[in-house]
């Protein structure tokens, strides 16, 4: 078989694969400049994509679908932001009961619609590809047409929600309030922004976009639904964020690397010499993600002047405090 064609392959499938990691990171980014750390991404993740797919199966309509997922995930995420921002629980204790909550209603939502596949008219739409070239016969353009430009509308507009998020959080002056609430809470409160209403918006747009990241794998990449469907890519997530360091076109890039370990160990079965090796065994390999998370944590945590995210992330804000 022909190496460029298996690389081309393998790049597609990587961005194919990134695809919910980046809308997971871009969600859970936004929850953390608003000072809040969300241990639930992989139950809001569960819950939107029980929720879009169920919708998906006995709607057969892609606009309920996402309209499900938004919505499934949204309310996980205003639950925890109940809890944190008005209750002023512990974040972590109330991310982990997200988690645990999220993953018990999504498997028993999920589990009406199993042995099911994605309904043919919702699959037409992501199997759409809108740069896709068409008779390309140069060998250079076949290699970029098959990794880069095969790939349906909903991976394009994740990348440009990359972007959007970019120029939102460094040129906008919504974009300094929600930084300018994650960093100092009590200074942005004196300075007269609405530092709870502020809170909520981001921490349940957070967990929609979280939603959607969970919509994608059992609607596109397995096109069917079982359980615990995620496999911790919630948690790969959270490690995320702090490996681009809370930036949203980094995590792109960082999204990319981690969707590309998630496959990899698929791909190098193309390569008997290689799949005989100890390191590149598939079963192996599906541990890499995780080992590069812990490796990531680590160092990150163990540089003294890394900068380790918005000062407030933790601490419940409580106005007559100041």
């Amino acid at each position: 078989m022909d190496l460029k064609f298996i690389i081309a392959t393998f790049l597609a499938s990587a961005i194919a694969y990134s695809v919910s990691l980046l809308l997971g990171t871009l969600g859970e980014l936004l929850t953390e400049r608003a000072g809040h750390l969300n241990l639930g991404v992989e139950g809001m993740m569960l819950m939107g994509g029980s929720c879009g797919y169920v919708t998906a199966v006995r709607t057969q309509n892609l606009g309920l679908t996402l309209l499900a997922a938004v919505l499934g995930a949204g309310v996980g995420a205003l639950m925890y932001a109940i809890l944190t921002v008005t209750l002023r629980a512990n974040q972590n204790v109330s991310g982990l009961a997200l988690t645990t909550f999220g993953a018990g209603l999504a498997n028993t939502l999920g589990s009406t619609a199993a042995n099911t596949n994605t309904p043919a008219n919702i699959t037409a739409y992501f199997t759409y590809h809108p740069f896709e070239l068409k008779n390309v016969t140069n060998p250079f353009l076949s290699f970029i047409n098959t990794a880069f430009l095969s790939h349906d509308i909903f991976i394009y507009a994740s990348l440009l929600l990359a972007v959007i998020l970019t120029v939102f959080l460094f040129r906008t002056k919504e974009g300094l309030a929600l930084r300018m609430v994650g960093e100092n809470p009590a200074a942005a409160d004196a300075s007269g922004l609405m530092v709870t209403r502020i809170k909520y918006m981001y921490i349940v747009l957070g967990g929609m976009l979280c939603g959607l990241a969970g919509l994608y794998i059992p609607l596109v990449l397995q096109r069917t639904w079982h359980a615990d469907i995620t496999a911790g890519k919630g948690w790969i997530v959270v490690a995320l964020v702090i490996f681009v360091r809370w930036h949203p076109i980094k995590a792109i890039g960082g999204a990319f690397i981690f969707g590309a370990l998630s496959i990899i160990g698929l791909s190098i079965q193309q390569f008997p010499q290689l799949s005989s090796m100890i390191f590149f065994n598939q079963y192996i390999m599906v541990m890499y993600p995780y080992i590069l998370t812990v490796i990531v944590l680590v160092i990150t945590y163990a540089r003294k002047k890394a900068w380790r995210g918005p000062s407030a992330i933790g601490n419940s804000y409580f106005r007559e405090e100041r």
